[in-house]
């Protein structure tokens, strides 16, 4: 009998991107990205542009965003084209 996660569990931790950009406006999208624990505060996807409420965060990186405001807004606008479901 094996032991662990079955194979094709181990990259569904997240519902699919297809269609996000049909379900979700800009302003959700944004706020997913930027800090998804403020939706979901069980979420495995880090918060790209929260930067406080970490442990153990090297000086270097403290008080600073893993992704800049204008990759957020990137992230959200290619977010936004992905209309059709698949």
């Amino acid at each position: 009998m094996p032991c662990g996660p079955r194979r094709e569990d181990l990259w569904n931790i997240a519902p699919t991107l297809a269609g996000v950009g049909a379900r979700l406006s800009p302003e959700q999208l944004r706020l997913r990205v930027a800090d998804s624990t403020r939706v979901n505060p069980d979420t495995p996807m880090p918060a790209y542009y929260r930067t406080e409420g970490f442990n153990q965060v090297a000086a270097a990186f403290r008080g600073k965003p893993l992704l800049s405001a204008q990759q957020v807004e990137d992230v959200v606008a290619w977010l936004a084209t992905l209309k059709e479901q698949q």
